[in-house]
């Protein structure tokens, strides 16, 4: 027989915090590795692993390339590195973003249901957009756990929502009850299993997560071609079904969950909305400017025909700053 012995968590907007008070319950004794997942900006001098250090009895530390994983500590991901399982040793990575993360839940998420299968217990805890749902259909998919933090009990919903949305998730707690759940988990014994079943698209994906070239790993193999292009790199994109999760990836490996397409989306139409005022803004100027040179100049027929069009440019400069300005880009997107 076998335990699990891994657990992975993922958390975004208030993971923090949620990180902290989990680390605080946890048993000293838990026989299990756990792996942590927040989105941090690529400069940002992150401290995660110094609170969740002195929060509770386990060891918390910084994860290294190449070290092995040993049972009965925190290893937290870096700035702008994919943590990563391969086999029994970390993998830090510089692969292409994920949703406009590095690191990525869904990175960690799949690189343990591929390395470790049944042995795997997922956790997506607060959060914002849908990062790690992905990642724990994967997980559940391979035979692991799959557990989200309740809607009621984040402080941002959205992650935890849309992970039990879209996986058949094994719990939906409270953050009080989570470390009852993960030492128990983590002491069940399970069916041994000889290795983890090959998946060929999960492995292609781990690859281009670790940096290799996408193209030679045949990425269209994953999926048909979708309408889409991507807002990284504008390449062509393929869409990957998973149950009830729709999902891209380009050519050269960049990913994007259809929530995360959707909120570039939004922020570039935005940027293409205020570069036109400023051109129609300018171009009104211009007109205005033509408009009296052409009276100084006793010219009435261009004075008329530039002040019509001068006219025309207000009026339309007028409706794009009611749309750039109106609830579409007033509401905050869900981002991270």
């Amino acid at each position: 027989m076998a335990h699990r012995d891994i657990i992975v968590i993922g958390a975004s907007a208030g993971g923090v915090d949620a990180l902290t008070r989990l680390a605080a319950g946890l048993p000293r004794d838990l026989a299990a590795a756990v792996l942590v997942v927040t989105h941090m900006p690529a400069g940002s001098p992150s401290r995660l692993a110094e609170q969740l250090d002195a929060a509770g009895p386990l060891r918390a530390a910084r994860a290294v390339d190449g070290e092995p994983i040993v049972a009965n500590r925190f290893y937290v991901a870096v700035p702008d590195r994919h943590l990563i399982i391969e086999g029994s040793r970390i993998r830090l990575s510089h692969g292409p973003r994920e949703s406009h993360a590095r690191p990525s839940v869904d990175v960690l998420f799949r690189s343990a249901a591929s390395s470790r299968g049944r042995k795997v217990v997922g956790v997506v805890l607060t959060g914002m957009l849908d990062d790690g749902t992905a990642g724990l259909w994967a997980i559940k998919d391979r035979g692991g756990v799959a557990i989200v933090q309740s809607g009621e009990d984040a402080e941002y919903p959205s992650m935890p929502l849309n992970a039990a949305k879209n996986v058949d998730v094994d719990h939906i707690v409270r953050l009080a009850e989570l470390p009852e759940i993960l030492r128990r988990l983590t002491q069940e014994e399970i069916a041994a299993v000889e290795g983890v079943m090959s998946n060929r698209n999960l492995e292609i994906e781990n690859r281009i997560a670790l940096g290799n070239n996408g193209s030679e790993l045949d990425v269209r193999s994953l999926g048909p071609a979708s309408f889409f292009t991507c807002p990284e790199c504008h390449g062509s994109m393929v869409a990957i079904e998973e149950g009830s999760i729709r999902r891209f990836r380009c050519h050269t490996g960049h990913g994007f969950s259809a929530a995360a397409l959707s909120d570039r989306a939004a922020t570039n139409i935005e940027k293409t909305l205020w570069a036109a005022l400023a051109q129609l803004e300018e171009h009104e100027t211009l007109l205005r400017e033509l408009v009296q040179r052409a009276r100084n100049r006793a010219d009435p027929d261009a004075a008329s025909r530039h002040a019509s069009d001068a006219t025309e440019t207000c009026r339309i400069a007028k409706q794009v700053r009611e749309l750039v300005l109106g609830p579409m880009f007033r509401t905050s997107p869900a981002g991270h």
